[in-house]
C-alpha cells in the first residue's frame, strides 16, 4: 500500500509540475531572454504533445493506484477519480486537436490549461491510502 501512495505522489508531481513548469516558467523565460516568438512557438509545439502524452501515462498510473486502493467505483464516485478521468479525456482531445481531428486552435490552449487546473485540484486532495 505504501508503494501505491509513493507512486501516486511521484506521478502527480511529474505531470502536474511538468505542465505548469512548461507553460508558466520555461516558455516565458525563453521569451524573456529574447528568443524569437516563432522559435518559442516551435519549442512549445514540440514539447507540449510529449508532455501531454506523459501526462496521460501518469494519469493512467494514478488511476490504477486508485482502483487498487479504493476499488473500481472510485473512478466515478470519488473526486480524485473524476479528475483523473477528466484529465485523460482532455489529454486525448488535445492530442486529437494536434492531429487535426478537432479543428480549433483555441482547444489546444484550453485543454492544456484545463489539465493544469485539474492537476492543481488533484494536488489538494488526499492521496489514496492516506485518508485516515
Amino acid at each position: 500500500m505504501r508503494a501505491g501512495v509513493i507512486s501516486w505522489q511521484l506521478a502527480q508531481t511529474f505531470w502536474v509540475g511538468g505542465l505548469w513548469l512548461l507553460q508558466f516558467v520555461m516558455l516565458p523565460a525563453l521569451a524573456k531572454i529574447g528568443l524569437a516568438p516563432l522559435l518559442i512557438e516551435e519549442v512549445a509545439g514540440s514539447l507540449q504533445p510529449l508532455l501531454v502524452g506523459f501526462t496521460a501515462f501518469c494519469v493512467l498510473l494514478q488511476a490504477l493506484v486508485l482502483i487498487q486502493l479504493c476499488g473500481l467505483r472510485s473512478l466515478w464516485r470519488d473526486l480524485r477519480g473524476q479528475l483523473l478521468l477528466a484529465v485523460l479525456l482532455l489529454a486525448g482531445s488535445h492530442l486529437a486537436a494536434r492531429a487535426g481531428i478537432i479543428e480549433s486552435p483555441y482547444w489546444l490552449i484550453f485543454s492544456y490549461l484545463a489539465m493544469g487546473m485539474c492537476g492543481l485540484i488533484l494536488v489538494l486532495q488526499v492521496a489514496p491510502g492516506r485518508e485516515r
